[in-house]
């Protein structure tokens, strides 16, 4: 089959070209060189078969080489007898190609050599290229196969930890699920009402530790320090009536809860005067803007 591909049609000058004998030269080193790739088996090396065996195949290829040139020839020559009309040059090369392409279709391939010896040698030359393709093959499937496996290992130990995960998880929202049922609506009532206590008994602590703390560094002036101090006019004249810093905290706390939106007290004279600007001064409470008689607790938020 490759020395029938060694002519072709050119379209541009409508002619048949044919083989050079430099080309024939060039088939004829091609074919040897393809004999000589034939491995040789001892039998061929000691009786001189191998030449033989070349010399039989060279005269084959002779054979079919000058019937391919004869069949060029005839070519040439019908196509020179053609009419130079080119529509019926076209119906002609048309019929042409195509009884040609049914005849490729309808031939079957024969050996150019029924030579057993030539056969057995290109059989063992090609079952040896094919075992080689299957060699890479093989080891191409191998190492994919690897790569699978520990791909395979690596998504098996993922689902391992996934599993456990999921099982761990499943667990606690089962056991928060029982609690949940466990608790009533009377227990959860209860606990309210014990944190409620709890808290109260805690702000009572809180306010007895702070009146005792302000007892104890903020003590209302005794009868000697009001006596002697009355010349100076800076107390009231009856030191009886004066209320402790406890207790003016506590108005000012009691009035800002109770009545936000107007949470001033008012000064009278049971507020002693050193309180009431050791309070102002540190920020704890605000005169209103209007009547400085009247003070508020400052907003701590």
């Amino acid at each position: 089959m490759k020395y029938l591909d060694a002519f072709y049609y050119d379209r541009s000058s409508k002619i048949y070209k044919t083989l050079t004998p430099r080309t024939k030269t060039r088939s004829r080193q091609l074919a040897m060189e393809q004999q000589s790739k034939i491995p040789e088996t001892p039998a061929e090396t000691d009786t001189g078969c191998s030449e033989a065996m070349k010399a039989e195949l060279l005269d084959e290829c002779e054979e079919q080489f000058g019937l391919l040139q004869k069949l060029q020839n005839e070519i040439i020559l019908a196509d020179t007898d053609c009419n130079d009309e080119e529509s019926n040059e076209a119906m002609n090369r048309l019929n042409a190609m195509t009884t040609e392409l049914e005849q490729w279709q309808e031939m079957e391939p024969k050996l150019l050599s029924t030579n057993p010896e030539i056969l057995l040698a290109l059989g063992k030359d090609e079952l040896q290229r094919l075992n080689s393709q299957l060699k890479m093959v093989l080891s191409c499937s191998q190492v994919k196969r690897d790569a699978l496996k520990d791909l395979l290992q690596r998504e098996q130990k993922w689902l391992g930890e996934k599993k456990e995960v999921l099982s761990e998880v499943t667990e606690q929202v089962a056991t928060l699920r029982n609690e949940n049922e466990k608790l009533s609506e009377h227990s959860i009532l209860q606990d309210m009402k014990r944190k409620i206590t709890r808290v109260k008994d805690y702000h009572g602590n809180l306010m007895e530790t702070l009146s005792d703390m302000l007892a104890e560094h903020f003590p209302l002036p005794n009868q000697q320090a009001v006596g002697t101090k009355k010349k100076r006019g800076t107390v009231p004249d009856s030191g009886e009536n004066l209320i402790s810093l406890s207790e003016i905290l506590e108005q000012l706390t009691n009035k800002t809860l109770e009545t936000p939106h107007e949470p001033y007290v008012s000064l009278d004279d049971s507020f002693w005067p050193p309180y009431i600007e050791m309070l102002l001064r540190n920020g704890i409470a605000v005169r209103h803007p209007e009547d400085c008689n009247k003070i508020r607790l400052e907003n701590f938020y």
